[in-house]
């Protein structure tokens, strides 16, 4: 049962890091606080490679891959850094004050940071499960 949570999680955090890129690209994405563009690109890239990483640990037999058990320690690991910088995009909801503080843009796909907190706090939970299934062995 376990396995098939993590499957179900890993499939998931796939759709939060291409729905976190879609949603940021352009100048009208929604947002109040500008995190510029190296942020997005880093969130887009360490969770494309964790992912990766991941999925491979998770798909072939333990003594295939080189590295074996590091291999998952190191996807945790780049899914744990894809998490924080996720919560770093997601700071963009953050009210900003002050004369020359721009105006929350229109956003066409919610109207408000609803899907960007659930997914990213729904990471948060997932990286958390994915870590205890593999400190248990239950991955």
């Amino acid at each position: 049962m376990a396995q098939i949570v993590v499957y179900v999680l890993t499939a998931l955090a796939a759709v939060v890091v291409v729905l976190t890129r879609l949603r940021l690209r352009g100048a009208g994405a929604a947002q109040r606080l500008d995190v510029g563009r190296f942020w997005p690109l880093l969130h887009t890239l360490i969770g494309t490679a964790a992912l990766v990483v991941w999925t491979v640990f998770l798909v072939a037999p333990d003594d295939s891959v080189a590295g074996g058990p590091a291999v998952g320690i190191f996807g945790l690991g780049l899914f744990w850094f894809t998490t924080v910088i996720g919560l770093v995009v997601l700071m963009r909801w953050l009210p900003s004050k002050g004369r020359h503080a721009s105006h929350a843009q229109a956003d066409a796909w919610t109207s408000g940071p609803w899907l960007s907190v659930l997914g990213h706090l729904g990471m948060v939970v997932g990286v958390a499960y994915f870590t205890w299934a593999y400190w248990t062995a239950t991955v």
